[in-house]
């Protein structure tokens, strides 16, 4: 039996006729009793949008690992520098580890960022529509605001991340640890000494400066990309989003990505620490007298940065995160619409 999810209006059952190619914003040419249409969607549907979003987020992923673990090698570095820069960090870590080392930690990211790049484009795309249709059953056209698309987009990804974070915290000590020096066999067997050393919570750590992070950053990254979409469709006059060429939407999400990256970057920079904090394995990049540096929390942890390293510290690595965040956050958003244009599904982000 088919589950009946809310979506946007996709028939009037009544006549027969179908509503325009512009989903939700259509809904002021809807007649009254269209309220009473089908909003359901099948699982199919609901299983080919989470595909979509787990193959983006795998691929773009895969695309900028070795710049992925040099901004996480840069983030938690102190005082004493090993990497500093794009082109030397990424020659040390080739020194160090060879070119398999420059990928540590991507599969781990592959297998996490499925899931919480499934949810997060999916839950998305549901929230926008329960808004747009809360918008038509109180008179308006259904048509989402900056705002409510950027409360969308972050409550997309709170819960997207939420989901997942266990996994983001073991990939964060895997990706750091050196071939020389390495404490960890994998996924299973990291969570494992971490609970048995640290305790269960330990999994958690920094995941508050994460949800504080989500806001601006996941936000600004759907709401400006979609905003962007309807200014350069209605600028030039296309018919709908699917006019717009793959250039123009890698262009949408490199600008959307780069905005919301660099507000919230100093939160992702006392995330990385915190899953990080007193352990062993991160003390030949932060120490304090011999011992890998330990905090007390989030507002200890940016706190201590400041004062020791600088307001520029809680920046570390942003070089390398501006060089990747353009292709990653872009093709994540094409990749994700085009494997949804190939499998055929229904849900569209600008619905």
């Amino acid at each position: 039996m088919q589950a009946a999810i809310e979506t946007g209006p996709v028939q009037d059952q009544q006549s027969g006729s179908s509503s325009s190619s512009g989903g939700v914003t259509s809904a002021p040419s809807m007649a009254s009793g269209s309220k009473q249409d089908k909003r359901s969607l099948t699982w199919s549907q609901i299983s080919k949008s989470l595909l979509a979003g787990g193959v983006a987020g795998a691929v773009s992923r895969t695309a900028v690992a070795p710049l992925e673990r040099l901004k996480i090698l840069m983030q938690i570095q102190g005082n004493e520098k090993v990497y500093n820069g794009v082109w030397q960090g990424t020659v040390q870590m080739f020194r160090t580890d060879g070119l398999k080392g420059m990928f540590k930690g991507n599969g781990l990211n592959c297998i996490r960022i499925i899931p919480n790049q499934a949810i997060k484009f999916m839950t998305y795309e549901q929230l926008s529509r329960k808004i747009s249709h809360y918008l038509i059953d109180n008179g308006g056209d259904g048509k989402l605001t900056p705002a409510l698309r950027l409360t969308a987009g972050a409550g997309a990804g709170i819960i997207g991340m939420s989901a997942t974070y266990p996994m983001d915290m073991v990939r964060g000590r895997i990706t750091i640890q050196e071939a020389s020096n390495a404490q960890y066999r994998g996924l299973l067997h990291a969570t494992g000494c971490i609970i048995r050393e640290e305790g269960v919570l330990a999994l958690w750590r920094g995941w508050l400066p994460s949800v504080i992070g989500v806001v601006p950053y996941v936000g600004l990254n759907f709401g400006v990309y979609e905003t962007l979409k309807d200014v350069i469709i209605k600028m030039y006059g296309l018919r709908n989003e699917r006019d717009l060429s793959i250039a123009v939407r890698l262009g949408c999400g490199a600008v959307a990505g780069t905005l919301g990256q660099t507000l919230a970057y100093p939160f992702d920079v006392c995330r990385r620490r915190l899953q990080v904090s007193g352990w062993s394995g991160a003390k030949n990049l932060h120490a304090d007298h011999g011992h890998a540096v330990a905090y007390r929390g989030m507002v200890d942890c940016f706190v201590r940065t400041v004062r020791e390293e600088g307001m520029q510290a809680l920046f570390k690595g942003l070089a390398p995160n501006y060089v990747k965040v353009v292709p990653s956050i872009a093709i994540a958003f094409v990749t994700y619409e085009q494997v949804k244009e190939v499998l055929g599904a229904e849900i569209r982000l600008s619905d």
